[in-house]
């Protein structure tokens, strides 16, 4: 058993080699993109077919540098939040 939760841990999952939000993330912005492109300007697809490549070996690359980037992505959409202060102060304080 503790060998799947290390190797979950030490290999987070990819798709064809890279982290699975940052190939999510690219293709999110690809499409709506090359749809549009395709019917306000009649471009052909397969011009966007090498731009997805393009960003494809980006985020492998970026994810050989660093594997977990999908974590840290998720972990940034969390702490990112504003914080509400009770009493009026400078900046944010993390005070309930």
């Amino acid at each position: 058993m503790r060998e799947v939760i290390l190797k979950a841990v030490a290999n987070p999952p990819k798709i064809l080699w890279a982290p699975y939000l940052t190939a999510f993330i690219n293709l999110g912005l690809q499409f709506p993109i090359m749809f549009i492109s395709m019917s306000m300007f009649k471009s052909n697809p397969i011009i966007f077919m090498g731009t997805i490549a393009i960003g494809h070996i980006a985020a492998i690359i970026y994810g050989a540098k660093e594997p977990h980037i999908s974590a840290m992505i998720m972990s940034f959409g969390a702490s990112a939040k504003k914080t509400t202060n009770l009493y009026r102060v400078r900046g944010n304080k993390f005070a309930p």
